[in-house]
């Protein structure tokens, strides 16, 4: 079950880890900044004057890079009193820019706001590092989406069957219910057809060949889709245009 949002006070007046996760400009001169703060959640923060040419954060709000943030306020929307650079980030490769954006809007959309997800937040800066010096993307976004759904209240059954409890084979094929687990293939029509192999492999986090991974990210997206509750998400339809151009 999803937890309750907090009532706790939007004010951090130390310094808090934080990520930026979406920034806009707002009434010319500032910045609306959505950002994961590892001890607050989700939150919105106004960062006032950064959008001006000799603004002191000018180039440092960027979403991806790890920041030491500090705010005031306990309305819907606090002010950013301080920031600085946490540690020297690994810099954000252009090809991984749309996944970092992607997991970005996943966490706006599921996240409530001021809820602390502390374990989530270390998952999320892991993440980034992996999708900036990885050799692959598919792997560890699919271990995050399955984490991000655990957090939430709403994980995956990946080891036994729903109804009769017994262990995933790895060679036997399955239909995956969601609300209800993974049924052997011949007793349900209904489902996300998936091998006991890929059932696993996502159970344990670990990187398979691409027939796995595929059925692994249809899995994730019919899972996610359920709390999404049918809103579109803007980075898919991103993906989407650039495997239609490439």
């Amino acid at each position: 079950m999803a937890r309750a949002q907090s009532t706790r006070p939007m004010r951090a007046l130390l310094l808090q880890p934080a990520f930026i996760l979406h920034r806009r400009p707002y009434r010319d001169t500032s910045l609306l900044l959505e950002i994961f703060a590892q001890d607050y959640g989700r939150l919105g923060l106004v960062a006032r004057g950064a959008a001006t040419p000799r603004a002191r954060w000018k180039g440092l709000l960027q979403p991806f890079a790890p920041l030491l943030l500090s705010w005031a306020g306990a309305g819907a929307l606090a002010t950013l009193t301080a920031a600085e650079d946490a540690v020297c980030a690994t810099p954000f490769p252009p090809q991984r820019v749309l996944a970092g954006f992607y997991v970005n809007e996943l966490l706006i959309r599921l996240l409530p706001r001021l809820d602390p997800y502390p374990q989530l937040f270390g998952a999320y800066g892991a993440l980034l590092t992996e999708l900036a010096s990885g050799p692959v993307e598919e792997a560890p976004l699919r271990r995050f989406e399955k984490q991000l759904l655990e957090e939430l209240g709403y994980g995956l059954t990946l080891d036994r069957e729903a109804v009769s409890g017994a262990p995933i084979v790895a060679e036997e094929r399955y239909r995956y219910v969601l609300n209800q687990g993974p049924l052997a293939a011949h007793q349900t029509q209904v489902g996300i057809p998936i091998s006991g192999r890929s059932l696993l492999a996502l159970r344990d986090g670990i990187p398979a060949d691409p027939e796995v991974l595929q059925e692994m990210k249809r899995l994730m997206r019919a899972a996610l889709a359920t709390h999404l509750q049918g809103r579109t998400l803007k980075t898919r339809e991103l993906y989407r245009s650039k495997r239609e151009r490439g």
